[in-house]
């Protein structure tokens, strides 16, 4: 938990065009994006003063939007400069940038076709997103009881709001029983990802991952995906079974938030932090860093 509540912190935050103090970024009660989930957002980190991928991230923002049914009113140059100029408002240089985009409270009801669609940004400092001691020896992830829904039922390719309570549930389950976080499967009982980050298994020195078909293909995936591949380890998109971990000898989770973190376990299934997964971490670590940060070493 956050040593200060989070409307409590300092600062500033881009709310619809102007930056206004922390406190004062408010909204009605009767916001249709709390009552119904008409809302998107975004997970994105700044390293060395820069934020990794943002443009990538701001185009992802407006495209949910879009399968949500609305148009976010700032284009992705502006939403992309206003981060940008919030991160060096707030004077960070590494930090968590959090874009989001909802309907207002100009309609209260399922349908809300005339309600003004909002857009802020808040930036903050959040260190990983598991414990750095647990992160080196591998996290412990349960078994989670909720399932990625069928895309025919859900806007999964969306980074919507309504689809992370599932997750909620389930990492607040894990919590409860000791673990780090929970995996979740899909629909059809295959391996989907675990509550807020993707999964990737390794075996006699080749890459397993699901296929991104009813989840979120995470820009920190595609990443890792782009870094293995460069290494020239063969990486494998494909249906993954949940009988199949038993043979699987190493586990990682990829995200904006976990970054990527090796898994020592999931459920009564053990994986070993090899030198796949040290290697992968190691990577990753050094293509966010800035290229000017880089040069000047």
């Amino acid at each position: 938990m956050a040593s200060v509540p989070f409307d409590q912190m300092d600062g500033f935050i881009w709310m619809n065009g102007e930056f206004v103090k922390w406190a004062d970024a408010k909204i009605h009660v009767l916001t249709h994006g709390l009552h119904y989930a008409s809302a998107v957002f975004e997970g994105e980190r700044a390293y060395g003063g820069e934020i990794f991928k943002l443009t990538e991230h701001t185009e992802r923002l407006h495209e949910s939007a879009n399968i949500l049914g609305f148009k976010i009113p700032y284009s992705v140059a502006e939403i992309d400069e206003a981060c940008r100029q919030l991160l060096k408002k707030q004077g960070f240089q590494d930090a968590y940038v959090r874009p989001i985009a909802w309907r207002g409270s100009e309609q209260m009801g399922v349908s809300a076709q005339n309600s003004r669609i909002n857009c802020a940004i808040a930036i903050w400092q959040w260190p990983s997103y598991f414990d750095p001691a647990q992160k080196l020896k591998g996290i412990r992830l349960d078994m989670a009881e909720y399932r990625r829904p069928d895309p025919r039922t859900a806007p999964s390719r969306a980074k919507a709001a309504g689809l992370y309570m599932i997750c909620t549930l389930s990492k607040h389950a894990a919590e409860a029983k000791g673990y780090a976080d929970a995996m979740m499967l899909d629909w059809r009982g295959r391996v989907a990802e675990a509550t807020g980050a993707n999964i990737f298994f390794v075996k006699d020195g080749k890459i397993h991952t699901p296929e991104a078909d009813c989840f979120l293909n995470g820009i920190t995936r595609q990443t890792v995906i782009e870094l293995a591949r460069k290494r020239g380890l063969e990486v494998i998109e494909r249906t993954i079974m949940p009988e199949e971990l038993d043979g699987l000898e190493q586990c990682f989770l990829t995200g904006t938030a976990a970054e990527v973190t090796p898994v020592s376990e999931i459920g009564p299934y053990r994986f070993e932090v090899g030198e796949v997964s040290k290697t992968l971490m190691n990577d990753y670590t050094a293509a966010v860093q800035p290229k000017h940060a880089i040069a000047a070493e």
